[in-house]
């Protein structure tokens, strides 16, 4: 699945100029490479041995949903403030129970969007 996700988004990123929030079949990779970033199944870089290893496929996907997604005002930015971004919070209709099975604290002012991975016992 992998690969054909990988290949998929190298092909969407060669036609990127024609990709737009329109783009289904676009939204469909991109979406599912965002979640195994959420996730933690992947990485956009990762250590092995004493260097830094970009995984250009999954910054592709990133960079390609920023052309999926228009700008939208949501609720929740830091410290309560509206955010107006193409990147929803990755805590968007979280309530306690999501926060107490996910591991994890959020303190007053922290950011994360969706797509970012954290690890339990994290203090963010």
């Amino acid at each position: 699945m992998t690969a054909q996700l990988e290949a998929a988004i190298e092909a969407a990123w060669e036609n990127r100029a024609d990709v737009t929030p329109a783009s289904a079949d676009v939204r469909e990779v991109v979406d599912a490479a965002l979640a195994m970033l959420d996730s933690g199944q992947a990485r956009v870089a990762e250590k092995q041995g004493d260097a830094w290893v970009v995984n250009q496929w999954l910054k592709k996907a990133v960079l390609l949903s920023f052309r999926l997604n228009d700008n939208v005002v949501a609720d929740g930015g830091s410290a309560g403030a509206p955010a107006f971004d193409k990147v929803p919070s990755k805590f968007a209709g979280w309530g306690e129970n999501r926060f107490r099975e996910a591991g994890f604290r959020v303190v007053p002012g922290a950011v994360a969007r969706q797509g970012s991975f954290i690890g339990k016992g994290v203090v963010l």
